[in-house]
């Protein structure tokens, strides 16, 4: 893989003016040592991160994951959706493969923010679904956007991906922005009495590709 201040790394970065590179570093974790690499929207002023192993810049389709931030899930260990689970399952089918990267986004709760899920959790300890609730808040079922991942895609230089995914409409979204999505991987997380109605709830009214039980 190219380092990080190559001049080929660089031309990337001004082809992807939208998004501000920050140098890498080495992520030890239980299952590998990835690179992680920071960026900025310029725009917004988010910050995301992508977690790449091995060569994935030599045009071979990379095996990969587009991952929403859930702090709920990801760090505090909740059980009322799949997140945490997916993202270690995504990092262990990455490491065990030897190659793949991962685009963590900084868009907690679908797009609504991280208070705002607790409202919307508020809402579903009440009664309503996931959808429900956001719309009683005033949102959309889905506030997420992908843009962000084109431009650091490109820095990566990565263009075909096998995208561990079970919603179609992340699918459509980044064949949108131009990338290639060679493979649909299924990324099913058994569920548990807590996630069981989010779990059909993705499924029935946002399209998810998930058993519904």
């Amino acid at each position: 893989m190219n380092k990080p201040d190559s001049p080929r790394m660089l031309q990337r970065i001004a082809a992807a003016g939208e998004i501000e590179y920050v140098p890498s570093c080495a992520l030890p974790t239980p299952w590998a040592t990835f690179q992680l690499h920071g960026f900025m929207e310029r725009a917004s002023g988010k910050e995301h991160v992508a977690l790449s192993l091995g060569d994935i810049d030599d045009g071979a389709p990379v095996l990969a994951r587009i991952h929403s931030e859930c702090l709920t899930g990801d760090a505090l260990f909740s059980r009322r959706c799949d997140c945490g689970a997916q993202l270690e399952s995504a990092l262990r089918r990455i490491a065990a493969e030897g190659r793949g990267v991962l685009l963590y986004l900084r868009q907690e709760g679908r797009g609504i923010g991280l208070l705002n899920k607790i409202r919307a959790y508020r809402l579903q300890d009440a009664g309503a679904d996931t959808v429900q609730a956001n719309h009683e808040l005033g949102f959309a079922a889905d506030q997420r956007n992908y843009d962000s991942c084109a431009g650091m895609l490109r820095h990566l230089g990565v263009a075909n991906l096998r995208l561990m995914t079970n919603n179609p409409r992340k699918v459509e979204a980044l064949r949108q922005l131009g990338v290639a999505i060679a493979e649909r991987i299924p990324l099913v997380i058994d569920g548990n009495p807590f996630n069981r109605r989010y779990l059909s709830t993705k499924a029935e009214k946002l399209g998810h590709l998930l058993p519904v039980s």
